[in-house]
């Protein structure tokens, strides 16, 4: 059943009464959410704003059979700009799930290889997708990141942290549990298949809430279904980013 947690949202949904009937309609058994924001997170560039963490927290809440919002994001050592998420989430209310994020140095030093070796590259280009490559195009990549050697760039750092096997296996025990019977993805990663497919296979609810394209093959082929997270943009991002309809009609209720 769906009672506002606040005010904002409360208005919101006067006008977008149909989106929030849809969501109900999927909030409809006792539901957990989990959230891989590494990968959300990537998704603002596509959409053209931003997911405001407070905003989501107080949607979802507006829901009695939200349970639990879990929360997955690395922790990215003296870097205070990056641990805002962590802190943010924790200060909403989420239940936070974080580790380190592993930073490695992958070396782009072509200085001492034949023009026409793969070595190098062969560390960042799928080799399926390797073997295609005819020796001009290797050589003219590898002439490429030459060019960053001599400018002083002789290696790239790499973050690396996911949070698949934490999700899928906290995905499980909640099933397992029994308390649980519907159960929200926030992910288009491929990684998820196999609890999804299991979920789907021992006939829970599962929807992936996703960016329409951002799904894998994979979680599409899993017969969960797919909810895109455009449709709740006014509940859920900035204010400064809502649209001037919104605004105009809205004025300061929405602040």
């Amino acid at each position: 059943m769906f009672k506002p947690k606040t005010p904002r949202v409360a208005e919101l949904a006067k006008k977008f009464s149909d989106i929030i009937r849809q969501l109900d309609a999927i909030f409809d058994k006792p539901t957990n959410v989990y959230i891989d924001f590494a990968n959300v997170k990537h998704w603002q560039k596509k959409l053209g704003w931003h997911i405001d963490l407070k905003r989501l927290k107080q949607l979802l809440d507006s829901f009695e059979m939200v349970k639990i919002v879990k929360f997955y994001y690395g922790t990215l050592e003296n870097d205070p700009l990056e641990n805002v998420y962590t802190k943010t989430a924790t200060d909403c209310g989420y239940e936070v799930k974080t580790k380190p994020v592993k930073v490695m140095n992958w070396s782009i030093d072509v200085s001492g290889i034949d023009p026409g070796s793969p070595t190098v590259i062969a560390n960042f280009i799928a080799k399926p997708f390797l073997y295609k490559l005819d020796v001009e195009t290797i050589e003219f990549l590898n002439s490429k990141l030459l060019e960053m050697n001599r400018g002083g760039v002789k290696a790239l750092k790499v973050l690396k942290c996911n949070f698949d096997v934490e999700i899928g296996r906290d995905m499980l025990l909640d099933y397992s549990q029994g308390d649980i019977d519907n159960f929200i993805l926030w992910s288009g990663d491929s990684d998820f298949a196999d609890p999804i497919q299991q979920l789907v296979d021992d006939n829970k609810k599962v929807m992936i809430f996703a960016v329409a394209r951002r799904v894998s093959v994979e979680l599409g082929q899993s017969q969960a279904g797919i909810f895109d997270i455009r449709k709740i943009k006014e509940f859920i991002c900035r204010s400064k980013e809502l649209s001037s309809e919104i605004t105009a009609d809205f004025k300061n209720k929405l602040l």
